[in-house]
Parts: structure tokens; C-alpha cells; sequence
């Protein structure tokens, strides 16, 4: 089972032993009772621009920009399934979907195209360690609606996509084979502290 953010058996993890916590995100981080630090990230419509740190999205084939993204796999093992991720997969509060574990893939860039039902995605970039007090701030998220396509660069820190809605998300996925082998994960509760994911009700969403 090849998952973009959440492993299965057999596959062994590798993950990093990291420490402390974080404050900053999109939206200013608060403190809930006892002491937790809460960040809070807005998510934002899915633009080329805004992308851009963390890969790129596929265009047409009659635009000009066809063919400057590139695909790559160091291990020369492309490998195209569809995956699935189920609400239950993640904890929800206060409206928001909370981002517990990210992980990344160093040897591979990775191709989605969403399916069947509005999801979420959150990224980090991959040259970001998410070890230091203050790095959940520079973690992002994107809205995505079915048919909506991108690329993570390689080595982009990513969760999900989730369902926003729905009780699952069906996934067209590209990715490393292996990629199992070169899961590199952070703990984002343990380190970060709690980070919630928002995403705007379907009337509030700006027209693309």
C-alpha cells in the first residue's frame, strides 16, 4: 500500500528523535488550558504561486509551461496506484483537522490528482529540518477540490491529502515504489505542538 503520509505494515519507518516546541503559523498560535501552545493554519486555494515552494502543478499540454516540472526518481522506480485516506485516519476539534506527523520522501518527487471529494493538504519545505522553536511556521495548507492536480518537490514534508467532508479521499498517486524505504517522519505534537489545520466552509470559498 503506497500512502503519501501514512504508513503500513511491512514498510519500515525512519523516524528523526527531535525535540522542543514550536510557536507561529498562518494564524497566531494560542494556548489552551495546562499550558499546550496551539498553531493554527489557515488553509489557502491551491495557486502556482503559492505552490511553488513545494513543487509545481501539472498545466495543459497546449500551455507554453508544459514540461518545465519534471518528474525524478533517483531509484528508478516510478510507480503509479490509486490510494485512499479516511476521515477517521485523523483526530478533528474545533472545526479544524489536526496535523499530528509529517513525512517526507528525499529520493522521488511525487504526482496526486484528487478523485472524488474536497480535501486538504499541508507542506513544509524540505530542506526545513522541523526542529527548531518557531518552524511550525513555515508549515502551509492548500485546499483541493476533486480534479485538482500537483507535484511535491522531493523531500517535501507533507500530511495527507485528508477529506474535508467526506469519509474518504480517493487519490491517482505517482510515486517512488520503494518509497517505504525513504520515509523520513517528525512527530509535529511532540515537537511542534499542536498544530490544527482550518479549512473554509464550500460559501466561503473564493471562486478560482
Amino acid at each position: 500500500m503506497l500512502r503519501t503520509s501514512i504508513p503500513a505494515p511491512p514498510c519500515l519507518r525512519q523516524a528523526r528523535t527531535l525535540s522542543r516546541c514550536a510557536r507561529g503559523s498562518v494564524d497566531q498560535g494560542r494556548h489552551r488550558p495546562m499550558g499546550k501552545f496551539v498553531c493554527r493554519v489557515i488553509a489557502q486555494p491551491l495557486t502556482a504561486d503559492a505552490w511553488a515552494p513545494f513543487g509545481w502543478l501539472p498545466v495543459a499540454d497546449t500551455d507554453p509551461g508544459d514540461g518545465k516540472g519534471r518528474l525524478s526518481f533517483a531509484w528508478g522506480d516510478p510507480h503509479v496506484n490509486v490510494i485512499a485516506h479516511r476521515a477517521d485516519e485523523i483526530e478533528r476539534r474545533d472545526g479544524a483537522l489536526v496535523c499530528g506527523e509529517m513525512f517526507r520522501h528525499d529520493s522521488h518527487t511525487q504526482a496526486l490528482l484528487v478523485l472524488d471529494a474536497r480535501a486538504v493538504v499541508a507542506v513544509a519545505p524540505g530542506g526545513h529540518p522541523l526542529g527548531a522553536p518557531g518552524d511550525a511556521g513555515v508549515i502551509r495548507a492548500f485546499e483541493l477540490e476533486p480534479l485538482d492536480a500537483f507535484v511535491l518537490h522531493a523531500g517535501t514534508w507533507h500530511w495527507g491529502p485528508f477529506p474535508v467532508d467526506a469519509e474518504t479521499v480517493h487519490l491517482y498517486n505517482v510515486q517512488g515504489r520503494r518509497y517505504c524505504e525513504d520515509n523520513m517522519k517528525v512527530d509535529v505534537a511532540a515537537v511542534l505542538g499542536e498544530v490544527e489545520i482550518s479549512v473554509a466552509q464550500p460559501d466561503a470559498m473564493p471562486a478560482r
